[in-house]
């Protein structure tokens, strides 16, 4: 039996079919964390189910308390019109808190370090290897600057030097931050995907990495990145019981 309100995790969808398979896997890891947790997956685009169509399941199954997590590294448009708009529209019995996005946190730069090690560096090669944070991409500025702000914190954690790029609607792509670091006299360069799952954009930043010496997989499922979604869940949820009690 669950007492605690459900946490739908949302997520953007795409016709890539491994996006879908990254992001189940993910709630999967993140349902082995929590079993004492139901957790649903609703998709705003492309994959089935619809977010709308499990939020009014929910409902007919008797829910009352959904903690709606946007499956989304920074606060960007989806975040902050698409999202909300949909859990407007959720039935009316339903008590929803949307959570905060993934990032920034600390352990999503473990993330990032685990993927880059699992490519093929060590610990022993940071000071020497120049890293390309490279992510999706936004038109939004405060998403912008939180993806330069995080690069210039990881270069703090002993890397020769970490420069943002974006596969899409802002500068620099990712090649031109390959370049830069191999000019800055890097001796090892590697990008580094700050993107949730495989797709076109990341398929792009990949492209991107054909000059760099490693390129590290998505963040996916990492163990990280599922104790980052149990903590949105954990801060949203207690102002949902608090309303309601209990």
């Amino acid at each position: 039996m669950f007492t605690k309100p459900v946490l739908l995790v949302i997520a953007h969808g795409s016709r890539d079919p491994r996006h879908a398979a990254t992001v189940h896997a993910l709630v999967r890891r993140v349902r082995s964390l929590r079993p004492d947790v139901r957790v649903e997956t609703g998709f705003l685009d492309f994959n089935i189910p619809f977010v709308q169509g499990v939020l009014e399941s929910l409902a007919a199954q008797g829910v009352r308390d959904v903690v709606a997590l946007p499956l989304l590294l920074t606060r960007a448009f989806h975040a902050k019109a698409d999202i909300p708009a949909v859990l407007r529209d959720a039935p009316p019995q339903l008590r929803i808190r949307q959570a905060e996005v993934l990032g920034p946190s600390p352990l999503l730069m473990a993330a990032l370090e685990r993927r880059l090690y699992e490519a093929g560096l060590t610990p022993a090669d940071k000071s020497s290897t120049g890293v390309v944070l490279a992510s999706a991409g936004s038109t939004d500025p405060e998403a912008i600057a939180v993806i330069a702000e995080i690069a210039r914190e990881w270069r703090h954690t002993g890397w020769c030097a970490v420069r943002p790029a974006f596969a899409s609607a802002s500068l620099p792509r990712t090649e031109d931050a390959v370049r830069e670091l191999r000019e800055l006299g890097c001796e090892r360069v590697a990008v580094a995907p700050y993107v949730l799952a495989p797709g076109f954009l990341p398929d792009r930043i990949a492209r991107g990495a054909a000059e760099a010496d490693v390129l590290a997989d998505v963040l996916g499922a990492a163990p990280e990145v599922a104790r980052v979604l149990l903590e949105r869940y954990d801060a949203a949820r207690v102002p949902v019981l608090a309303a309601v009690g209990a």
